[in-house]
């Protein structure tokens, strides 16, 4: 049983210096709104190596249709350009100052690949999504732990999901400490 529908977003664009920032921003904001905000970061860095790539290398031209799909436990992130030329991960020295874009989709990403097609080829990632089971943040709350003849003075402070009932000792009365 699917509990959640996949979600799609595609974006088409000339590979151009200045639109890969744009799509970065529109990459970054789709993961917002889908709740995926601790993936941004991986994918927009994967997207810009995958458009850098078209910019420099794709021929005859820099048109590029990019494609995010979010799964029940993934994110795809694809470029599809008009090159049928499949790109190598190059062996990148450590002086080069290019060539390590594959390299780091491979290192940051769950899997990768590239699919020829018969207008082109589309180069993949995928990154895996945080556990459906896993609260997020902002749904963790503290719990306070109240000292007792076998606990320590000081309260215990732990993360805990969804606390149904949380036990609060009855205030002190208030005591001035000025005299009268």
């Amino acid at each position: 049983m699917i509990s959640h529908p996949s979600r799609h977003c595609t974006v088409e664009l000339q590979a151009l210096p200045s639109r890969i920032g744009q799509v970065r921003r529109i990459v970054s904001a789709q993961l917002r709104y889908w709740h995926m905000d601790s993936l941004i970061d991986r994918a927009s860095l994967g997207v810009t190596e995958l458009l850098s790539n078209v910019h420099r290398h794709a021929q005859p031209d820099k048109t590029c249709t990019v494609e995010i799909e979010l799964l029940l436990d993934r994110l795809k992130v694809s470029v599809h350009d008009h090159d049928p030329r499949l790109p190598v991960v190059a062996d990148a020295g450590p002086l080069a100052t290019c060539g390590r874009g594959l390299a780091m989709v491979a290192a940051m990403s769950e899997s990768w690949g590239v699919l020829p097609d018969d207008a082109g080829k589309v180069v993949w990632f995928t990154l895996p999504t945080p556990a459906a089971a896993e609260p997020a943040a902002w749904e963790r709350r503290p719990h306070l732990t109240p000292a007792g003849p076998d606990r320590p003075r000081f309260t215990e402070v732990a993360l805990v999901d969804h606390v149904a009932e949380v036990h609060r000792p009855e205030p002190a009365p208030a005591r001035s400490a000025v005299p009268g």
